[in-house]
């Protein structure tokens, strides 16, 4: 459902006190009244380019959205977004918890500016625990998750993941190989001879034994470690009694093992399984909220996450309702989340996640106990990370000052965009954008480019689709060059040349009034003496040990880090294709089963035509025009 604003002349900015201002945005909420309806749901107020103001789930939609009509009674915030809304959306929803779990999920999608959002775009990485195979394979896992497979977590970091594997490889033996490498031994790899793994791939572990490993392995990420202890404990006590030393000295070190994972944590709660512990600390503005992820017991790590809110006066209990929504939209809940503040509708949003996980969920502030003390950590951790934040925020901004100083530029930029491209002989070419503000790299914001029309191996003409693509996208979407997506500062990894190209192609597209830079390293290439070029300005160096210089060394390596590692990710999908994705009839589903036998695009090409036809899966036909593909005739 929508209601749109009829076409009048542009809105006079708002001033303080005066309600005239808002009287556009106000039609389209009266207008649309009449139609909503009293039920539960989730409104959406869009601007004039159609992007999301605020997003909102209420009880009853009509009341909700008539307390913005009343215009005297609304801070200036509020006044501010009416002013702007050019329509209204509605989704009706059967519950008000349902409404609840849209609101979050909308947020965390179009990003509202008035709204609370949580800037996390990284996916939480799992473990996971191979079952579609004799000898399941534990590894790290992200993304979608696939059938045949177990998986624990979530995790805070690779890290968190990597230190529960090293713990499963030493207490459990279990290996970590790919099924390829695994299907390929024909004797025991480093980790059987520093006793990480059983060495299941040369049968030095029957099946049954190894399956015994891997029920094992679970119960401990289950939270059952003290059983486990005990029955390993029992086992070297039978094997010394029965003279098997090198058995009992092996069971020895997985018990060793075992007690090293118990006392790794720093913190530890006694009778809890699952459970996240969330603590949050506001100051200056801005927000952070530390999570800890407990799993089975064992503390999976924790990470920091800051919000972005534009309310001056929000409350500690609103963000956490709003933080906890959107934190969930991408995770299972737990059976248990101990909290630093109750959220402002707690009962509801533990109705919302109740819903999604199909379980009771259980929001808690504690006051007393492990419990109290797992908070007030987290808590501690919050404060010390936004402390971070701010005083790193603080040399950020000098730093971007003295950038403003050093070029010229009007006003201290708050977007620099940096570009490079790669390539080799003119194969493979793709071309990246890297971003930095106040906040440091905005890494969200970074873009790849697989350059299609330039002609390998044209620097001119590849920075010149590159930019071409960029700019007529972002006048596409935003016309008016009003939103947070334009840039303050262009800088371009070359010379001169280089300069002039990337102006006249600003200039075709009418955006030449962005600053543009050139930073090259000159004849001698050494690193502290780069030459800047800019328009009107002759070529200048600046001394070799100033913090702005080292600043702009900084956003040149990363774009060159970031492109190169575009393409080599490019390069070496272009290998695998050119070997089996270009003979006829392999689709995907047939180039995994010949890799999953042969190992490698290689063992395939070299493979004769009876062991093409002996691969599982491959026919007598297809087998042959496999072999004739790679031996033409």
């Amino acid at each position: 459902m929508t209601a749109d604003m009829p076409e009048n002349d542009p809105p006079e900015a708002p001033m303080e006190g005066d309600a005239a201002p808002v009287m556009q945005g106000l039609a389209v909420l009266e207008a649309a009244l009449p139609t909503l309806p009293l039920s539960p749901g989730v409104y959406r107020m869009l601007d004039a380019r159609g992007e999301a103001l605020y997003v909102g789930k209420a009880r009853a939609l009509r009341r909700r959205v008539t307390t913005y009509t009343q215009v005297a009674r609304l801070p200036e915030r509020l006044r501010r977004m009416v002013f702007e809304t050019r329509r209204l959306e509605v989704i009706t929803t059967g519950s008000e918890a349902e409404a609840l779990l849209l609101e979050a999920n909308l947020i965390k999608k179009l990003r509202p500016r008035f709204n609370i959002v949580l800037r996390d775009d990284k996916s939480y990485p799992w473990l996971m625990l191979s079952e579609d195979h004799a000898y399941p394979q534990i590894a790290k896992h992200r993304g979608e998750r696939r059938k045949g497979a177990s998986y624990f977590g979530p995790f805070a970091s690779a890290w968190a993941v990597n230190q529960t594997i090293t713990a499963l490889q030493r207490v459990f033996l279990l290996r970590t190989c790919r099924d390829t490498v695994f299907d390929s031994r024909d004797r025991p790899c480093l980790l059987f001879q520093i006793k990480r793994c059983s060495a299941p791939c040369v049968d030095r572990v029957s099946r049954e034994e190894y399956g015994e490993l891997v029920r094992e392995a679970k119960q401990f990420l289950a939270g059952e470690t003290p059983s486990i202890q005990k029955r390993l404990a029992a086992e070297m006590e039978q094997a010394a009694e029965a003279l098997e030393f090198e058995r009992a000295a092996s069971l020895r070190d997985r018990i060793r093992g075992l007690t090293h994972v118990q006392g790794s944590s720093r913190i530890n709660m006694e009778g809890v399984g699952d459970a996240d512990v969330i603590a949050l600390h506001m100051a200056a503005g801005q927000s952070c909220v530390q999570v800890f992820f407990f799993r089975g017991g064992r503390n999976n790590g924790n990470r920091p996450y800051f919000l972005t809110h534009a309310k001056a006066d929000i409350t500690p209990e609103e963000v956490m309702e709003s933080f906890l929504g959107q934190l969930y939209e991408d995770l299972p809940p737990p059976p248990l989340v101990l909290l630093s503040h109750e959220p402002s509708e707690a009962p509801l949003l533990a109705e919302a996640l109740r819903i999604k996980a199909g379980r009771k969920v259980e929001l808690s502030r504690p006051q007393r106990g492990d419990k109290r003390a797992a908070v007030e950590h987290a808590a501690t951790n919050a404060r010390e990370a936004l402390e971070r934040r701010l005083a790193e925020s603080t040399a950020q901004g000098a730093l971007l000052e003295g950038v403003a100083t050093v070029f010229g530029l009007p006003d201290t930029p708050s977007r620099i965009e940096v570009y490079d491209n790669s390539h080799i002989q003119g194969a493979n070419a793709y071309g990246a954008m890297i971003v930095a503000g106040a906040g440091g790299f905005m890494k969200s914001a970074y873009r790849k480019f697989s350059i299609r029309e330039a002609k390998g191996g044209d620097d001119f003409a590849m920075m010149r689709e590159m930019l071409e693509r960029r700019f007529a996208r972002a006048l596409k979407e935003d016309p008016t060059r009003e939103g947070e997506s334009w840039p303050d500062l262009l800088l371009i990894d070359g010379g001169a040349g280089q300069l002039s190209s990337v102006r006249a192609v600003m200039a075709e597209l009418g955006v030449d009034d962005i600053p543009v830079v050139a930073i090259a390293k000159g004849v001698d290439r050494d690193a502290g003496r780069e030459w800047f070029e800019m328009d009107g300005r002759e070529a200048f160096q600046l001394p070799p040990r100033d913090p702005v210089l080292y600043y702009l060394q900084r956003l040149r390596d990363e774009a060159h880090r970031f492109v190169i590692n575009t393409h080599r990710a490019g390069r070496s999908k272009s290998l695998v294709k050119s070997e089996l994705d270009e003979v006829p009839g392999v689709g995907t589903l047939v180039k995994r089963k010949l890799l999953n036998h042969f190992g490698s695009a290689r063992g395939v090409r070299n493979a004769g035509l009876d062991d093409l036809v002996n691969c599982p899966g491959i026919g007598q036909s297809l087998a042959k025009k496999i072999f004739e593909h790679f031996h033409p005739a």
